[in-house]
Formats: structure tokens, C-alpha cells, sequence
């Protein structure tokens, strides 16, 4: 799989991820630290990578435009070392990758993990 991983996650996952099979590389390597969510999504969809972030708006922006895509690992844990978790994640997308090669949204929380499926569904206004 290809990931990129956000800023708000250390530059450590690549080679984390790297050593584990996938094909890793972090935002600072292609786009600048300061970039849009808006401007990391379009990248990650146009380059046929899954982000892979702590960062809650990636899912919000996904919910809120309807987007097909592109898939969203989302870190949600006070741990962020891979050190740490970064087994639990390899399992969890291990788990989803025929998902995530179609578009979703996997959370990663300690003990469980929730993929949903892109797009998500239109919010009822009642």
C-alpha cells in the first residue's frame, strides 16, 4: 500500500512503514508543512496514496464534500510512536486493504479499529 503520513506524525513511521512491505513517504518530503488538508488530499488522490494522520478534519472534509476519496487512515490515540501502536495499525490496515484500495475512512483507537466506506451517506438535516 502507499502512504503518505501527515505532518502532525513522525517522520519515524516511513521507515516504519517501509520495513513492513508498504511504500511509505511524509508530507514534508512532497509538499510544504504548512499546506491545506484540502491541499494533501487532492495530492494523496491524484498519486494513488492513503493518508495516514492523526488529524480528525481529514474525515470531516471527506463527510462534509462527499469524496470518493482518497482513503484516510486516521490515528486516534494519546500514543502516537509507532513504537507504540504501530503493530495494532499494521493489523488494521492489513485488515481494510481491499477497502482502502476503494475508498474509506479507517479509525484506529487502542482496542479497535472502524472503516467506513466512501462516500459517507448524506447527513439526515432532521
Amino acid at each position: 500500500m502507499r502512504l503518505v503520513v501527515d505532518m502532525n506524525l513522525s517522520p519515524g513511521w516511513v521507515g516504519y512503514l517501509v520495513a513492513a512491505g508498504h511504500e511509505a513517504v511524509h508530507w514534508s518530503e512532497v509538499g510544504p508543512g504548512d499546506a491545506p488538508d484540502e491541499v494533501v488530499l487532492a495530492w494523496a488522490a491524484t498519486n494513488g496514496y492513503v493518508i495516514l494522520t492523526s488529524d480528525l478534519d481529514f474525515g470531516a472534509i471527506l463527510a462534509s464534500t462527499r469524496g470518493h476519496g482518497p482513503s484516510v487512515v486516521q490515528l486516534r490515540s494519546d500514543t502516537l510512536a509507532h513504537g507504540a501502536i504501530g503493530n495494532a495499525v499494521l493489523r488494521a490496515i492489513a485488515l481494510a486493504a481491499g477497502d482502502l484500495s476503494r475508498g474509506a475512512l479507517l479509525s484506529i483507537e487502542p482496542g479497535r479499529a472502524r472503516i467506513r466506506l466512501l462516500p459517507f451517506p448524506p447527513c439526515d438535516p432532521a
